[in-house]
């Protein structure tokens, strides 16, 4: 295992069940973990943490993961961290809106199970998969 335990993850997500399994899996993967259930204490977590990749949701209380994308790219403290904006939000036009914002991968929960998001951050920081023996 590469050293994931040097990679912080913030995880924004306002379902407190779905945010919970997501930290176990991304625990259990060797990631440090910092949570937060909207879009002020996203920000705030961000400048304060300096997470290596944001989990962010679309649909949030106070400020929308839209908003806190936006407000990350124009800051010049979190502009080059890493978003994953994970959402239900399935519209193309949803995604569009992130990709011109800035968003690294927009990813809709209803497609993608949570070994596919593991792999995704993986991929966005840096650190290979392991290759399954020949």
């Amino acid at each position: 295992m590469e050293n994931t335990a040097q990679k912080k993850i913030l995880l924004v997500e306002d379902d407190v069940a779905l945010s919970s399994v997501y930290r176990a899996r991304l625990e259990l993967e060797g990631f440090a973990i910092q949570e937060v259930h909207n879009g002020e204490e996203a920000l705030s977590k961000a400048l304060d943490y300096k997470p290596d990749l944001i989990l962010l949701d679309a649909m949030m209380p106070k400020i929308s993961g839209f908003d806190v994308l936006d407000i990350l790219r124009n800051t010049p403290e979190t502009s080059n961290i890493r978003v994953i904006m994970l959402t239900a939000l399935s519209q193309p036009k949803d995604k569009q809106r992130a990709e011109d914002l800035g968003v690294d991968e927009y990813l809709v929960k209803s497609q993608v199970v949570i070994g596919d998001v593991v792999e995704r951050v993986k991929h966005h920081l840096g650190i290979d998969a392991p290759q399954p023996a020949q």
